[in-house]
């Protein structure tokens, strides 16, 4: 990833925060990495050098600053805005695919060789998916450390580590202090919490319209998957368990509760709750551009800071807006808890309202028909793509391809663009989506006085699916 090293050293002279998590500085003469924002003594020019990645910085050699802790900032908004394999692969890294299935679980998620992943992934990001892979274990350990009162033995196993060794050694080599004195300086800032539950606070870039994310969230909630009282909370399906997540905006974070079934699923809820709130975006570039149209610029002034809600899980997506086509946002949301109600898996420890989890694809496949309601042909539909998603035959996930995704989901009879690209636009987190056939965005289009939507979009690019949140907002707050 190319980085314009005069540009990245200005950023770091003003602690410019918006660079945070878009790339990495070291210094030579400490051996430290730091956020662009860190509050230390700028060092010189001569003496600093740029990373695309913390992973890049550690196989480097350099530490991390224990003063900004550079891994505790938003992820880089380039793996949504880039489709291509760095981009889809640091998604995949990031839900914790190698430390699951290894290297060649990644690069068959990405449809290349074991070699072929390792040489692109190093030439791009300056690291392999190795050590990309052991930079996220180290910031998952270091969350278990300092918000959970776990045993080294179970922080290294949850994080993803081989054995205990592993795990002081990395976490030494990274943060240059041990697991004790990580826990015992954390003591000073927040208090422990117990196993299986953990309280987080997500970092994003200024400004957040962390309300229209819970208020778009809330319009579409099931319940007792979901529950929007004062923030938002759901229940979720990890890769070795199962859990909830209760998120509340604040001004400058978001407040994260988690209770895990297995921690070991720790890094990759966060990942997927960060994706959920799309908060690695880079809402200044977003903004700068859509206030150039004179039809949409008071709406950006009035809501700076849109976000596109993504996805906690592919697959359910998929089935949502299967339901969801040609139907109301209401008649959707009452037809889904009707599904849930009735296939839905019971959580064994409940978190207050939240009580279940989203039906699996392989329950839909087997007895959604006997649940659902409305024309045959959508009906069956449903089915054929929720047995292909259970069988394996259709995989949704973050690393995919989005150009094969979409003609993977429009194979199937009733699937058109509008799903596809509503998929790719929540599940990918694909940033230049417009859903011209949307009657509400439309609708939105026309009380803004734009008559040629698919003329005027073209200037919006590469930032097509934060406009149609607009002229969906426009469309909701002129009814």
């Amino acid at each position: 990833m190319f980085i314009d090293t005069e540009r990245g050293y200005r950023a770091v002279a003003s602690r410019d925060p918006r660079f945070d998590g878009q790339f990495i500085l070291a210094v030579r003469t400490t051996g430290i990495y730091c956020r662009p924002s860190c509050p230390a003594t700028t060092p010189k020019r001569r003496n600093v050098e740029f990373y695309a990645t913390a992973a890049a910085a550690q196989a480097a050699g350099y530490r991390a600053c224990r003063r900004c802790l550079p891994d505790a900032v938003p992820g880089s908004p380039e793996w949504n805005l880039r489709a291509d394999l760095a981009g889809r692969a640091m998604r995949l890294i990031s839900d914790g695919i190698v430390e699951r299935e290894g290297v060649p679980g990644l690069a068959t998620r990405l449809g290349y060789s074991e070699r072929h992943v390792t040489r692109m992934l190093t030439a791009e990001l300056g690291a392999s998916p190795l050590a990309l892979a052991r930079a996220h274990r180290a910031h998952s350990a270091r969350l278990l450390i300092e918000t959970t009162t776990l045993s080294f033995a179970d922080v290294a196993f949850a994080a993803g580590f081989a054995s205990i060794r592993q795990f002081n050694d990395t976490i030494r080599a990274v943060f240059a202090a041990t697991p004790t004195q990580l826990r015992i300086g954390a003591k000073r800032h927040r208090p422990l919490t117990t196993a299986g539950k953990v309280n987080l606070r997500l970092a994003f870039r200024q400004p957040f319209d962390g309300t229209g994310v819970v208020d778009f969230l809330k319009a579409r909630a099931v319940t007792g998957v979901e529950d929007t009282d004062g923030g938002y909370a759901r229940t979720l399906r990890l890769p070795h368990g199962t859990g909830t997540a209760r998120m509340y905006p604040a001004p400058d974070h978001v407040d994260c509760t988690l209770r895990l079934s297995d921690m070991r699923d720790l890094g990759s809820a966060v990942a997927r709750l960060r994706r959920l709130f799309d908060l690695d975006a880079d809402p200044c570039a977003v903004d700068e551009l859509l206030t150039k149209d004179p039809a949409l610029e008071p709406w950006v002034l009035k809501t700076p800071g849109i976000r596109v809600p993504g996805s906690v899980d592919g697959p359910e997506i998929v089935l949502r807006a299967l339901i969801g086509q040609q139907i109301t946002v209401a008649a959707a949301r009452t037809a889904l808890t009707r599904l849930t109600d009735a296939l839905g898996e019971r959580l064994e420890a409940p978190d207050g309202t939240l009580t279940t989890l989203f039906p699996t694809p392989a329950a839909i496949a087997e007895h959604g028909a006997e649940v659902l309601t409305g024309p045959r042909k959508r009906i069956e539909t449903i089915r054929t793509v929720s047995a292909a998603i259970a069988s394996g035959d259709l995989d949704v996930h973050v690393g995919a391809d989005p150009d094969e995704l979409a003609v993977r989901l429009e194979a199937f009879s009733g699937i058109g663009p509008w799903t596809s690209g509503y998929v790719k636009m929540r599940v990918l987190g694909a940033p230049d989506i417009l859903l011209p056939g949307d009657v509400a965005l439309r609708k939105g289009a026309e009380k803004l006085g734009i008559t040629d939507l698919a003329a005027r979009s073209t200037a919006w690019a590469p930032w097509r699916s934060y406009a149609g949140m607009h002229l969906w907002r426009a469309d909701l707050r002129t009814s």
